[in-house]
């Protein structure tokens, strides 16, 4: 059962004269061990995939909901702009044209007009509003 070459238990192993001693530094790539378990294996590569795996995850989660929100402030901005360039042009279009086809020159019923078509648009929109719970009557 017990090898016949092996010492026994009680003796300490020693290295005999014939084993190489152990090598470090750059030549110890050829040692197994968890240096040639790296160099075996193509691990720059695994570590960029990492990397490049890491970064488009936080692009996913992170720029990407950025840039739409970014995006919607932006086309949000150009449109009040280009809706309130737009109200002006034609408030001061439809005033000059009542003010020569219609009124004659009299600038002060074209703008009572026109301020009258802006007051009934305004209260349109009031009386379509939606109350919020804690303003209803009687709360």
């Amino acid at each position: 059962m017990d090898d016949p070459g092996a010492p026994p238990p009680s003796e300490p192993t020693r290295p005999s004269a014939t084993t190489a001693p152990a090598v470090s530094g750059p030549t110890a790539s050829t040692s197994p061990g968890p240096v040639s378990a790296l160099a075996g294996e193509d691990w720059p590569a695994r570590a960029a995939d990492l990397v490049e795996d890491a970064v488009a995850q936080v692009h996913d989660r992170v720029v990407r909901p950025l840039i739409l929100a970014a995006r919607g402030i932006v086309f949000g901005l150009i449109i009040f702009t280009l809706l309130l360039v737009v109200t002006v042009l034609v408030s001061v279009a439809l005033t000059r044209i009542l003010n020569v086809y219609v009124f004659d020159n009299r600038v002060w019923a074209s703008d009572a007009l026109v301020g009258l078509l802006f007051t009934a648009v305004g209260l349109v929109a009031w009386w379509k509003r939606e109350r919020p719970a804690e303003d209803a009557v009687g709360a």
